[in-house]
């Protein structure tokens, strides 16, 4: 339960800083922390802790089935592989939105040679 109450803060923490700075770097950061927040969520949802028929903790495997196994035991012992997947998928495109980000970022900063969004406004005419 506190890992989830962590990934909170560390969404609000990024919230925060999309909402409240007026430098466009600092809200590219915000948009940065929220988004691995969120992939984060996803991989701890995914985690089956103590999963394993014995009484190790923590004896969860990665979803490789091995030779002579039976799908029960392979269910019941292996966390769940869709998160991972989503996580990956996730982790590409938001690279592909930073690199969108940061190149608007700098052409806004051509423009006005600033990264101040209220001084952007107020140079619009």
């Amino acid at each position: 339960m506190l890992i989830y109450v962590l990934l909170l803060i560390l969404a609000a923490v990024g919230l925060y800083g999309v909402l409240s700075q007026k430098n466009l770097v600092k809200i590219i950061l915000g948009i940065v922390i929220i988004e691995h927040a969120v992939n984060l969520l996803l991989v701890t949802i995914g985690y089956r802790a103590d999963s394993a028929p014995t009484t190790e903790v923590g004896t969860s495997i990665a979803p490789i089935r091995s030779v002579g196994e039976s799908a029960a035991e392979f269910a019941a012992r292996s966390v769940d592989p869709f998160p991972q997947a989503m996580v990956l998928t996730s982790v590409v495109i938001g690279l592909g939105v930073l690199v969108l980000l940061v190149t608007i970022a700098l052409r806004l900063y051509q423009r006005y040679e600033t990264y101040d969004v209220s001084e952007m406004r107020r140079l619009r005419g």
